[in-house]
């Protein structure tokens, strides 16, 4: 079958014949690829192949992806380089691998902030911030030739819209295709895009979805709701929640359903095949759920258990997946109905109402083209309007009974909503998109960098943009003051005679690409690391805190920390006797572990004089994959040491991203024995609980792995990592961390604990005799080295001895230990079996 590479029109073609060969050309290859071109994207293809910039708004599965292929295709014709950009790196990858089976991976590369592939490629895929920063540094004169930018709904992001923004203004060559099925109304864009480019502007506008959609607000509790669904054959069933903990107890309170069949169940335990499941929540509950055909499906899921879910509904095994109201973005679960469990949510902010955008977003999921021909979306009624209709229906029509029922009123805090507000939500267009420029360090200095008159091109875009007068005015005044900054920091200087590129002021270092978007703090680490003592036995440690020190804040997981500082420290105070409201006052002052934290204040305050910017960015010192280091835990120990079972795939995400920037921030020369053990640990640690979140970087990082990729066939859903003692680095420090775990345990006197590790063994009793010799055990940097380690590695089995530091230093103390290797390749962990605790 011909690539669509290949049909790209010849270079001498002339010019009022391209626009038809272009059309024509991609026709043929989507008709033969079975695919009919619905009216909407033939328009589109034709308004893109004779140079308008287009925008899309129509509504989840019409066909917007294939549109995006269109645009590079019309751009390849013409020889113009094509960008897409996505809103999450996840869906940026996704498209890159799409397009590389598409037009071939040589012609498609990909930037993320944390990754770079074939970056020269004449399609590019990658954020939206990506773009944005190219568009600051370069203007009119970057070859951006067309930009498709996918779920444009995003422009109205607080914290983000800047970024759909700027390449508006900032690239008036460039033909631009603007895509979301909840654009509402886009006059003033088509407006402002066709003054900006010079360009036709068309909106493509189409309510008629391929599959179309029936609603209904059911008055009948969930559970009736749900059986009602499954009896009519109205499965997959995507049930809405507004919180991860209310998905999750929805999806085990529905275990009392009988979802699937004595066959569909098989069928799910054939597939699950064998699926590791990490131990705790995977192997305790998501692993009964899915057999019993009920999927969980959120952000604090590990990557490949939302990947299970996705692959069980995608063969029409799962029946019903409760999840939250992420789903508009990146979620690949094929459903046929949306089932709303509310429409108001709390926003971080306060509960409100679901706006007419949010809703169609959610709403749009339901129905599968190619499989439905019709989508069902469902709203349920309040539990007090339930409650009340049901109380009313059972005083029948006797007036006076009617009125003697005493109606349920919302709960507090709640927000009460009825059919009126479901029926206006149905008709309501999309709210308005809202503009969220910013103004910041790195938009100036990437400004400053390019040719030409940095003052016009600033003066551009803070009176160009989409803010009103007093918001630009108050642009303006930030710019300024940072422009003062940078120039009085020796950041920027002001010359006398444009030089030879037109500049009036010019930047006195160099910016690489992507300063401001993976760890815009990396130089900092950078100048921290010459301030540590490498000779200091927690050397590697504190250059993890550095890393650490510049990623964002995992929020819950700091939370859960304090949490659980702030118990110890109060149990500490009352057995010291502290009074209660001194306790008060001193919690107040317990906080996260925040390792080097005075070392890096100081640090940052120094390197902020001579690099402005980095005041964009907070330092964060912090300790998580330095805090499970220390306490020797396993991941599956560490959640359910900190209660994160709901958070595990934010715990994993945090850990990955420590690994990456460890390893792309850390120099050579920095880096020790003891550091490259560290940071082969933490990579086999994330790679052995969810390969994908490293496989994928690493696979990125190699340019010829797209094309291997594209050609492959999806993974199998009983893919497992590599064996973990395949990396004997990375296993070293898994059996002394699992060794040292149990030293730590017994030197608090933990036996509870222990007898969970190894049930066999009676610690306390066979410990008695060298507390009453010794009475401590060490647990500090020279306890956990690898000095009193004693391994003999075998073919099978390594005999290992963990000898106790004791105060005297005689060192006659261990715990003697068999590691079986084929055993923690099936578990990802060291599988560790005690055969003695005594004198070595």
């Amino acid at each position: 079958m011909t690539g669509l590479i290949e049909l790209v029109p010849p270079d001498d073609l002339p010019d009022d014949e391209l626009p038809d060969a272009i059309y024509e050309a991609f026709a043929t290859w989507a008709g033969d690829r079975g695919l009919t071109l619905y009216p909407h994207q033939e328009e589109a293809l034709l308004e893109i192949a004779y140079g308008s910039n287009v925008i899309l708004s129509t509504p989840t599965g019409s066909g917007k992806s294939l549109v995006a292929a269109a645009a590079h295709f019309a751009a390849l014709s013409k020889g113009r380089r094509t960008y897409y950009t996505a809103p999450i790196k996840a869906l940026v990858s996704e498209k890159f691998f799409e397009l590389c089976a598409t037009f071939g991976a040589t012609n498609v590369g990909m930037l993320t902030g944390d990754a770079s592939v074939n970056a020269d490629a004449p399609i590019v895929c990658c954020t939206a911030e990506i773009l944005a920063n190219i568009a600051l540094r370069f203007g009119e004169r970057a070859d951006v030739g067309m930009v498709t930018m996918d779920e444009f709904h995003f422009y109205a992001e607080p914290d983000r819209g800047w970024a759909w923004q700027v390449p508006l203004i900032e690239l008036p060559q460039a033909q631009f295709v603007l895509m979301s099925a909840t654009l509402g109304d886009m006059d003033r864009f088509k407006e402002d895009l066709t003054h900006r480019t010079g360009r036709q502007t068309t909106i493509i506008r189409s309510v008629d979805r391929p599959v179309p959609l029936h609603y209904e607000y059911v008055l009948t509790p969930l559970h009736e709701t749900l059986e009602e669904l499954l009896t009519t054959k109205q499965s997959p069933v995507y049930v809405v929640h507004f919180t991860q903990q209310a998905a999750l107890e929805r999806a085990q309170a529905l275990m009392s359903i009988n979802v699937c069949t004595r066959a569909e169940k098989d069928a799910i335990a054939d597939l699950i095949g064998n699926f590791r499941f990490t131990a705790g929540f995977g192997s305790k509950t998501l692993s009964r759920l899915v057999r019993h055909g009920i999927g969980v499906h959120h952000a604090g899921l590990l990557p490949k258990y939302r990947r299970l879910v996705e692959t069980l509904a995608q063969a029409g095994l799962l029946k019903v997946i409760c999840g939250t109201d992420t789903l508009g973005v990146g979620i690949n679960v094929p459903i046929r109905t949306v089932l709303f469990t509310g429409l108001s949510k709390y926003d971080g902010v306060k509960t409100r109402l679901l706006k007419a955008r949010e809703f169609h977003q959610i709403a749009g999921r339901a129905g599968r083209a190619g499989f439905d021909t019709m989508g069902t979306v469902v709203v349920q009624a309040p539990e007090h309007v339930i409650d009340n209709e049901r109380a009313l229906a059972k005083a029948g029509d006797d007036p006076k009974k009617r009125r003697k029922v005493v109606r349920k009123k919302p709960p507090e805090g709640t927000i009460g909503y009825g059919r009126p507000t479901f029926e206006r939500l149905i008709e309501a267009e999309p709210e308005p998109l809202t503009s969220h420029f910013q103004v910041s360090h790195a938009m100036l200095l990437n400004v400053i960098s390019r040719p030409g008159n940095a003052f016009d091109a600033m003066r551009h875009l803070l009176t160009e943009n989409h803010d009103d007068r007093p918001t630009q005015r108050r642009h303006i005044r930030r710019a300024i003051a940072i422009y003062r900054a940078l120039l009085a920091g020796g950041v920027v200087e002001r010359l006398e005679t444009p030089d030879e590129e037109g500049r009036i002021v010019r930047l006195t270092v160099d910016l690489q690409l992507d300063f401001a978007l993976n760890q815009p703090l990396s130089p900092l680490a950078l100048a921290a690391f010459e301030l540590l003592d490498r000779e200091s036995p927690i050397y590697a440690l504190d250059v993890l805190s550095v890393v650490e020190s510049i990623l964002d804040n995992p929020r819950q997981v700091l939370m859960a920390q304090q949490s659980k500082a702030r118990g110890e420290a109060v149990a500490a105070m009352k057995a010291e006797g502290i009074e209660y409201d001194q306790r008060v006052e001193l919690i107040e002052g317990v906080t996260y572990p925040k390792p080097l934290a005075e070392l890096l204040d100081a640090a940052y305050e120094l390197y902020r004089r001579g690099h402005p910017w980095v005041a964009d960015h907070e330092l964060a010192p912090k300790s998580v994959a330095r805090d499970m280091f220390e306490r020797a835990m396993t991941f599956t120990e560490y959640i359910s040491f900190y209660g994160l079972t709901r958070s595990e795939g934010l715990v994993l995400r945090y850990l990955a991203d420590a690994y990456k920037a460890v390893k792309q921030t850390v120099p050579e020369d920095a880096r020790t024995e003891e550091l490259t053990d560290l940071i082969e640990w933490l990579g086999e640690l994330v790679r052995q609980v969810d390969s994908s979140l490293i496989d994928e970087w690493e696979k990125l990082r190699d340019p010829t792995a797209a094309e291997r990729e594209a050609g492959e066939a999806v993974h199998a859903i009983e893919d497992r990592p590599p064996a973990v003692t395949r990396n004997a680095r990375a296993f070293r420090v898994l059996v002394r961390n699992a060794l040292f775990r149990r030293v730590e345990l017994a030197a608090l006197h933990r036996w509870y604990d222990l007898s969970e590790l190894d049930g066999t063994v009676d610690w306390e009793a066979a410990l008695k005799p060298y507390f009453e010799e010794y009475g401590e055990i060490g647990i500090g940097p020279d306890a956990r080295g690898p000095a009193l380690l004693m391994i003999d590695a075998g073919r099978e089995k390594w005999t290992v001895r963990q000898i106790f530091d004791d105060p005297n230093g005689d060192h006659d103390w261990a715990i003697h230990a068999e590691i079986d290797l084929a055993e923690s390749d099936e578990i990802g962990a060291a599988a560790v079996r005690i055969t003695g605790v005594g004198p070595a």
